[in-house]
């Protein structure tokens, strides 16, 4: 009883002497401690803006600037030449404005406007430094003079002790390139795939366009350019995303995996609390900007724009469009479990939920005996399916009474968790634990993850967890920093009993989860069935093959001399020509965060270089040495690409701007409408292994994630993600469609294995020369 009361907020009793009004002493404490937590994270909010605002200056600068100008005053000095005066001669006289104060007031003002002024030129320089991008193009570990010194002149500009959003006012903008150069570049990269015939034809269409109306364009692009923080990233998110009216589960959402040899506890509801709190933690520092920034070579930042949605986000479904809802400081989370929705609160007397108390209220859901109610088992089908009869169903089924509140309890939660009925993973011994494993955080049942929440974190009843994530807010690279805090976090910092529970005590009185409730009528669930049974359809359709590749990794690679993403890229243009017979438009992911609110750009490649190098590969009256010099050939054309590509200076994102301004201005392209209906039949993408170094491999070999992948994007295609892991491992992650009969993801791995095999094996005849030169020096 003594808990009941607890849980009361107030009691009254009615007397013939008024209202006899109980206060609950616990209520008042939990307010009260709620209200210290929200003014403290107000406050820190308050300051990291501050200090995020004035840097790379100081706060403290300032006052040494207020000091400096003070004190020259005092000698009779002046350093403003004459302003401190006529700031002064501005300010009225009173009795409360003497003629000392003015004097004071005027020079604090004059060395203020001086402090900001001197915090613009920093940032102008610094982001005057950041334009120059000489250095992506040198040899990997060889330095000129030049950009050693542009180095040390980055360091010193940049200020010390960055928060996660010091740096996005000195990020130069994305340039727009010149419509030759893109021209140019794309009839280069469509050489490899067309015949005499076909290539003449498409030059003629691509002068044509260059001449008219591509000038036409390119100037309203420029002045998109100038006028928004980056000219491709919003149409890139409306356009490719937002407004597509296809399903976007297993089309455009993808998915993470957890650690590939660990499980640090197989309770299901201990590992859920301890990673729930972890993100929670995460969260935190986010909110209040306190993640380091992002820099390669430890020094160029990259743009953290990306990071602001990552919580509190869901994509919502409209007619024509979609829209993107971002909310702040969302305390609850939505967790389904046997086609049950339950709200969990995450904050407990002001502070989050400890890893022992999220377990105890997940393990409450899993022991829940009670039935979902009528429609309620697939009703996460309707984020599956096609867009229009879900936003219609949202606003003819879900505006108003419980339902709305349900929907609403989801859509404003900070994530959605699933406690998923089924054990997966990575098992060496187990065929196809892989493809299962990634088919399950691909789809699952199409009913059992929110698609269209920014994230829906999956737990298995083995302990296994897993992600997937909704594209439109962000890329792979933003999630996997996420991720690697919260997996680093769970087994290093958080851990577990020897019996595989959350460490720490239960607070009393922690109300137990509280079932969302739904009114789902008839016509509903048929929608909500036609929903599932096109997901379905989609799923089934998803032929999927992982695979480890152990017989070497970038270690090895790094030997021969070569980029080891050029290495990979290679591999499988050889193995797509054995697979198909074939060259074929090839997409690879390559990111452009160097500038301010930069997303992705696209490297092609399938080159004319590198369909010599697979050419060579496959004659075999080739020569060894030969087959070796085109490789390398084809690599370092590889690794140009991918350089101009993170520098802006690619192909596609500019054409499909071009491509926007068009259609907006109704002038109807043929050289821009065959260029964006091209379609990529091999579709690849490296998942980012370490953005920070939270565990050291060299002491945990072990711990070590899966990487994630995504969905074939074309009908008769592939879709390859791969992770380069450590020093001696590479992880595939390979889809495409039983329904066309070109592909099989199977036999493709195998191709691929075969391929890495095969050009290594060109390096270890160099290495088997090199030996027999010594041997012949030492006789």
């Amino acid at each position: 009883m003594a808990e009941a009361h607890q849980a009361v907020g107030f009691q009254f009793t009615v007397t013939p002497d008024g209202i006899d009004l109980h206060l609950s002493r616990e209520v008042l404490k939990h307010i009260y401690l709620s209200g210290v937590t929200s003014w403290r994270k107000r406050a820190i909010r308050f300051k990291n803006g501050v200090l995020t605002g004035v840097y790379p200056a100081s706060p403290s600068s300032w006052l040494i600037m207020v000091i400096a100008i003070m004190s020259t005053m005092y000698t009779r000095v002046d350093p403003s030449l004459g302003m401190i005066d006529r700031i002064k001669n501005t300010l009225p006289v009173s009795e409360y404005l003497t003629v000392q104060t003015q004097t004071v007031l005027s020079g604090v003002l004059f060395a203020t406007g001086l402090w900001l002024a001197l915090i613009m030129l920093l940032r102008y320089t610094l982001k005057l430094l950041l334009s120059y991008h000489g250095w992506i193009f040198e040899c990997h570990g060889r330095k000129t003079l030049s950009t050693r010194v542009w180095l040390n002149l980055v360091k010193m500009f940049s200020g010390r002790r960055p928060l996660l959003y010091s740096f996005q006012a000195s990020l130069p903008r994305l340039p727009v390139p010149s419509v030759d150069d893109t021209i140019s570049r794309y009839l280069e990269s469509v050489r490899p795939l067309l015949d005499d015939d076909q290539y003449n034809q498409m030059e003629v269409v691509a002068n044509e366009f260059k001449k008219d109306p591509a000038p036409k364009l390119q100037k309203y692009l420029q002045l998109k350019s100038w006028w928004a923080s980056n000219y491709v990233s919003d149409w890139w998110e409306e356009f490719i995303y937002l407004k597509g009216r296809g399903p976007i589960m297993v089309n455009s959402n993808f998915y993470v995996m957890d650690l590939m040899y660990v499980t640090p506890t197989h309770r299901q509801a201990a590992r859920a609390g301890n990673v729930v709190h972890a993100m929670l933690q995460y969260r935190r520092k986010l909110e209040r900007g306190e993640h380091t920034p992002l820099r390669a070579l430890g020094v160029v930042p990259m743009c953290s724009y990306q990071y602001e949605r990552m919580f509190n986000t869901t994509r919502i479904p409209g007619i024509e469009t979609d829209f993107v809802q971002h909310l702040s400081d969302r305390k609850h989370v939505v967790v389904y479990h046997r086609g049950r929705f339950y709200k969990v609160w995450l904050y407990f007397g002001g502070r989050h939920l400890w890893p022992s108390e999220l377990e105890l209220q997940f393990q409450r859901i899993l022991n829940d005996p009670s039935p979902p109610q009528p429609g309620e088992v697939k009703l996460a089908a309707l984020t599956a399916g096609n867009r229009v009869p879900w936003a219609r169903a949202r606003l003819k089924y879900f505006s108003e009474g419980v339902n709305r509140a349900s929907l609403e309890a989801i859509e404003t939660a900070a994530f959605f968790l699933t406690l998923d009925d089924e054990a997966h993973g990575y098992d060496p011994e187990k065929l196809k634990s892989l493809d299962m494993y990634a088919k399950s955080l691909l789809h699952g049942k199409c009913y059992d993850r929110w698609f269209d929440k920014s994230f829906s974190l999956i737990a298995y009843k083995n302990g296994k967890m897993g992600v997937n994530v909704e594209h439109s807010w962000a890329d792979a690279p933003i999630v996997g920093h996420m991720w690697e805090y919260v997996l680093a976090t769970d087994c290093f910092q958080l851990g577990y009993t020897d019996e595989g529970h959350c460490k720490g005590d239960v607070s009393k009185g922690l109300a137990p989860p509280s079932k969302l409730q739904w009114d789902i009528p008839v016509a509903c669930q048929e929608l909500i069935e036609g929903s599932y049974q096109l997901a379905k359809e989609i799923a089934d359709d998803v032929d999927f093959h992982g695979y480890v590749f152990d017989e070497f990794g970038k270690g090895l690679i790094k030997t021969c001399r070569t980029s080891p993403d050029a290495f990979i890229q290679m591999a499988l243009q050889l193995a797509h020509y054995r697979d198909k017979g074939e060259f074929c438009l090839t997409y690879e992911s390559s990111m452009t965060r160097m500038f301010r609110e930069g997303r992705t750009e696209t490297v092609r490649s399938c080159t004319s270089e590198s369909t010599a190098f697979v050419k060579a590969m496959e004659n075999l009256k080739e020569k060894k040495e030969q087959r070796l010099a085109l490789f390398r050939k084809a690599s370092e054309k590889h690794q140009h690409m991918y350089r101009l590509a993170m520098t802006g200076g690619g192909i596609d994102r500019h054409l499909f701007c071009l491509y926007i301004v068009s259609k907006l201005l109704g002038i109807d392209s043929p050289f821009l409408k065959q260029v964006l209906s091209e379609p990529w039949r091999l579709s690849t993408s490296q998942t980012p292994q370490q953005q920070i170094n939270l565990v050291d491999l060299q002491k945990h070999p072990k711990y070590v994630g899966l990487g994630g992948g995504f969905g074939p994007v074309a009908d008769d295609g592939y879709g390859v993600s791969y992770i380069i892991i450590g020093e001696n491992l590479v992880t595939f992650h390979i889809s495409s469609k039983f329904s066309s009969p070109e592909t099989d993801s199977y036999r493709f791995g195998q191709n691929i294995r075969q391929a890495m095999l095969d050009i290594r094996a060109l390096f270890e005849v160099k290495n088997d020369k090199k030996k027999e030169k010594e041997e012949k020096k030492h006789m």
